[in-house]
């Protein structure tokens, strides 16, 4: 391990002022210590956030929906009554995302913004083409893991649980430099690596996520998660499903469908919403909202299982909201 210098600031102007080249911000450090020991991250600082107060918790503004802090450890949200009453889809998304002490550990703006966990990336013998190298090892190698859709020159999926369940609910992220501030869609922050994009987040260097905010109107409606795994607990999804509606008199409207492992980004099925909004959400159209979505799939060698999983998955997902 290589040496670097270690700073806990108790301000995030002061964290802000000591990010630079070569500088990474420290929160949970779950998925930042396997970086460093696989040799795929190698600071020469280390910014350590955990001492900054006002980014962590969650907090409702009346009328401006859930403001929640980039430092809030996912265990929080999800063992939380009150967060479960109001938006449970985000809990749900959290129960099996890895251990119970992970999840202690493991921040909010830390899961949103870890790597892939592709063997060929993490090897840090492999010169894959995300790491600079002239391909993909997955599409030739072993791929039971990989991208159905979406993949160019990376056939890596975004790991994150907690990602498809926000932006179903329409979310936004803060966004803090020295520069100053700013806000996106936390859909635009994922990059489906292609060309010269060899990254998978959009934050500018020196950059901080400070928050994420859900907009009140997405606590109106309906959400569900569902998650399904090669073992039965602590596993990364082979396929996921977030899905969030109005449903009224039976009816679907204003419909989010974003699936996860399927993808390098959480993959958002626009035509399949755009085909449920005012159905009724009976079998019939929920697979042909699956199937809509799945049309484009180019499954792998080992990982066509995940179409069919994916179907399953995305018709029991939209069942539910009106079950």
């Amino acid at each position: 391990m290589s040496v670097f210098s270690y700073a806990r600031p108790k301000a995030l102007g002061e964290a802000l002022r000591l990010l630079k080249n070569g500088t990474i911000a420290l929160a949970g450090g779950t998925d930042l210590v396997t970086l460093v020991r696989h040799g795929l991250a190698r600071p020469s600082s280390l910014v350590d956030l955990t001492g900054i107060d006002g980014l962590r918790g969650w907090t409702r503004v009346k009328g401006q929906g859930l403001r929640i802090g980039a430092l809030t450890p996912l265990a929080e949200l999800e063992t939380s009554p009150q967060l479960a009453k109001l938006l449970p889809i985000v809990p749900q998304s959290l129960h099996d995302a890895a251990t119970p002490q992970l999840r202690n550990m493991g921040t909010v703006g830390g899961n949103l913004l870890q790597r892939n966990r592709c063997w060929y990336f993490r090897d840090e013998a492999v010169p894959c083409w995300l790491k600079g190298g002239e391909r993909c090892f997955a599409v030739d190698g072993e791929n039971r893991f990989h991208a159905i859709v979406g993949a160019h020159d990376c056939w890596m999926v975004s790991p994150s649980d907690l990602a498809p369940a926000l932006i179903a609910c329409d979310a936004e992220i803060e966004i803090a430099s020295s520069l100053g501030k700013r806000r996106m869609t936390l859909a635009e922050l994922f990059i489906a690596p292609k060309g010269r994009e060899r990254r998978e987040h959009a934050l500018r260097a020196g950059e901080l996520i400070t928050a994420v905010r859900v907009p009140e109107k997405s606590l109106e409606r309906r959400g569900v998660y569902l998650k399904a795994m090669e073992r039965k607990a602590w596993s990364f999804a082979l396929v996921s499903v977030a899905a969030t509606a109005r449903v009224r008199d039976g009816k679907a409207s204003d419909v989010r469908l974003v699936l996860g492992g399927v993808a390098p980004i959480p993959w958002r099925a626009t035509a399949a919403e755009k085909l449920l909004d005012g159905t009724t959400l009976d079998d019939n159209t929920c697979l042909a909202a699956a199937d809509a979505l799945l049309r484009e799939a180019t499954p792998l060698r080992d990982n066509g299982y995940k179409v069919t999983l994916a179907r399953e998955l995305v018709r029991r997902a939209l069942r539910s909201l009106v079950s």
